[in-house]
């Protein structure tokens, strides 16, 4: 039995089994990592206060708006190539490493000098050098997991991210319990973040050691012909991801920032369960794309149902959950932040389809599309913003964060079905019904005054408990690519 699961977990078989593999690599690994941030996240917005955590937020936020620019899509290029062409892996990692790394050392020094003059929230310089050198860590140390997903790897990549999460959690803690302030949380991120680059860096020592001699300068153009369209994409989608909160510190203060990230953390918590699979399954899409358009509709299809599977329940039960668990994770003085979680709660169905579409469409070398996509999430959250932040505050900026998802999400769903003309909405009327019914349980138990930490399984119980009486088809599908 041990031998079976060693054999399960580390190897790769079958197409499916290697997709339900990496699936529960990235699942664990992020689960976890996930799990040891949010101690932390939670200490630390107690410790520092709603100001406090929100100047910290902000000055990521604005870190990462600059350093976006040292990636331009190059991560996803490694791992389309690298999938598609193995016997060049090598020539294709050395090449862009180096390329990567020169933009790295650019945008690093250009956020130093030029984040001071964009704010309206006071940030320290050591606060800026710390966030941005955060980001630069992170942005390495991901692209060694592009790596690692590209040849179908993801059990590196979860040992990285737990490494990186813990050592973030303890350092912030013994950090934070001495002297609490958006520096010395900032320092700890740091320190966990060049942790996790260094196990990476053990990883990929093979591919290091003839980095140079590897190098292909030929092929920068062909790199830079595929990564462009994400470098415009990057750019309108680091607006879009980060206009909300730097919008919010320019209207309102750094304690509505602090309300608003508080907000944000249980949203972006369950985002990722959506990353694993579009990740674990992206590899075969773009092996299928062009060659196999049955299996690719196939994978695709059955991707997307799980998504919604796992989306349409964390919907519905944060909605309804919002004001308990603001108040269990963060305190009274967060309470304001309620409403804006519950109106967050819509974008985990639009934000959950968004990584497999996307990946689909990549694959398919149409990653023009994605510039269109990003246009409109990234126009329309700063007009939107910029018309609802005055009038709503906070609450406004999550209203525009919905409306913008739902128009770009669309309008990428609606090039993907003239790729390949896939559907799933078949599938998702059993578990629609499934977390209404789980809905209706969840305001029972809210009546009986049952606590948050009995009412969160058992309305999990009810909803996969409905599932199984409706007879749902995707447990009998995962169970048979277990047992390959």
């Amino acid at each position: 039995m041990f031998k079976k699961i060693k054999l399960f977990l580390f190897q790769n078989k079958t197409i499916k089994q290697t997709i339900v593999k990496n699936t529960f690599w990235l699942s664990f690994g992020e689960l976890v990592g996930r799990v040891l941030r949010v101690g932390v996240v939670i200490y630390a917005a107690r410790v520092l206060g709603a100001e406090g955590w929100g100047i910290f937020s902000y000055a990521i936020t604005f870190a990462a708006m600059f350093t976006i620019f040292s990636d331009i899509g190059l991560s996803s290029v490694l791992t389309r190539e690298v999938a598609k062409d193995p016997l060049n892996r090598n020539r294709y990692f050395s090449t862009i490493l180096v390329f990567k790394m020169i933009l790295v050392i650019i945008f690093f020094a250009v956020t130093l000098l030029t984040v001071p003059y964009f704010t309206k929230i006071p940030l320290s310089r050591l606060l800026i050098f710390l966030t941005a050198l955060i980001l630069v860590f992170d942005s390495l140390r991901n692209f060694g997991n592009c790596l690692f997903r590209a040849v179908e790897k993801m059990e590196r990549e979860a040992l990285i991210n737990i490494v990186t999460q813990g050592v973030i959690l303890i350092a912030g803690m013994f950090i934070l319990f001495k002297y609490p302030s958006p520096e010395n949380l900032a320092l700890a991120y740091a320190i966990g973040s060049a942790g996790g680059l260094l196990v990476s860096i053990i990883f990929l020592a093979p591919y290091l050691k003839k980095i140079f001699s590897h190098f292909d300068k030929t092929l920068l153009k062909s790199i830079f012909i595929t990564a462009y369209p994400f470098a415009l994409g990057g750019v309108l989608g680091a607006i879009m991801i980060n206009t909300d909160t730097i919008m919010i510190g320019w209207f309102k203060g750094a304690q509505e920032v602090g309300f608003y990230s508080a907000a944000q953390k249980p949203i972006l918590f369950l985002y990722v369960f959506s990353g694993f699979i579009a990740g674990a399954i992206f590899p075969a899409l773009a092996r299928f794309a062009q060659k196999d358009n049955e299996r690719f509709r196939f994978l695709l299809e059955k991707g997307l149902s799980l998504i919604f599977l796992l989306a349409l329940p964390f919907s519905v039960g944060i909605f309804l959950i919002a004001p308990q668990l603001i108040y269990f994770l963060y305190g009274v003085e967060y309470q304001p932040a309620t409403t804006t979680l519950q109106i967050l709660a819509a974008t985990i169905i639009t934000a959950y389809s968004s990584g497999m579409i996307t990946n689909s469409i990549f694959a398919y070398n149409r990653q023009k599309i994605l510039i269109g996509y990003a246009a409109i999430g990234a126009l329309g959250n700063v007009i939107l913003n910029a018309l609802f932040i005055p009038l709503w505050g906070i609450e406004g900026a999550a209203i525009s964060t919905v409306v913008t998802q739902i128009l770009s999400i669309g309008y990428a769903w609606k090039k993907m079905k003239e790729i390949n003309n896939f559907s799933i909405f078949k599938s998702v009327k059993k578990p629609f019904l499934a977390a209404l019914i789980m809905g209706g349980a969840v305001v029972f138990f809210q009546w009986l005054k049952i606590p948050l930490l009995i009412t969160i399984p058992s309305a999990a119980l009810v909803y996969f408990g409905a599932l199984i009486i409706f007879k749902e088809k995707l447990f009998g599908e995962i169970r048979e690519i277990i047992e390959i």
